[in-house]
């Protein structure tokens, strides 16, 4: 087996995330550590790539993960974990799983406008559930990532979840009937969004 230097396997990593990587690791274990680096290596290697291949290669690293409830992994009925504490952990439920593929797509440099997080009810389980949805083009039928079904499939091929609203870094729209919703605001409304996004700024900045 070829043993690699620590430090050759994420030769790119800045300085501000080994650093978090390291505090990740002191909090959740050595093996958070690993994979905090191992996700900001992924996000320099896929940088040049084809968007087609950056969503293949986000949905199949975070796919990597354990589903497991809130309540038994935070003590808490919902909590939108950030992308540092989902790898710490491992481990998310739904929600963690979008959030993470969202937050590294727009750090890949994914326009904002083409990314949405949908929350749906997923009609096989009869449970909700949330999904991210890449839009091509503001009309296009978009492709979506999930950690239930985890092949990359444009919406029209998911007939097993009904959309209810979706959201993104500004707005929130309200699913009526088929397409892209009707707008109701901005996603400013979600306190668990705002939560999540304070709690990112203080670990990042």
């Amino acid at each position: 087996m070829l043993c690699i230097p620590h430090w050759w396997l994420y030769a790119d990593v800045s300085d501000k995330y080994r650093t978090l990587a390291k505090q990740a690791g002191s909090t959740y274990g050595s093996d958070a550590e690993k994979r905090i680096l191992a996700w900001r290596q992924l996000i320099e290697e896929s940088k040049a790539l084809p968007i087609v291949e950056q969503l293949a290669q986000v949905n199949n690293f975070f796919n990597q993960m354990d589903f497991v409830d809130d309540v038994d992994l935070w003590g808490k009925e919902d909590y939108w974990a950030t992308p540092i504490e989902f790898l710490g952990m491992r481990a998310g439920d739904c929600e963690d799983f979008t959030i993470a593929k969202y937050f590294t797509l727009r750090e890949l440099g994914v326009p904002d406008e083409k990314l949405r997080l949908v929350y749906v009810k997923a009609l096989s389980l009869d449970q909700h559930h949330m999904v991210l949805a890449y839009y091509h083009k503001p009309t296009s039928v978009p492709v979506l990532l999930d950690n239930l079904d985890k092949e990359l499939k444009p919406a029209s091929k998911r007939n097993d979840l009904l959309p209810i609203y979706s959201f993104n870094a500004e707005n929130l729209w309200l699913t009526k009937e088929k397409g892209r919703g009707v707008l109701v605001g901005g996603s400013s409304r979600l306190s668990l969004w705002t939560d999540l996004n304070n709690r990112l700024n203080t670990i990042t900045n």
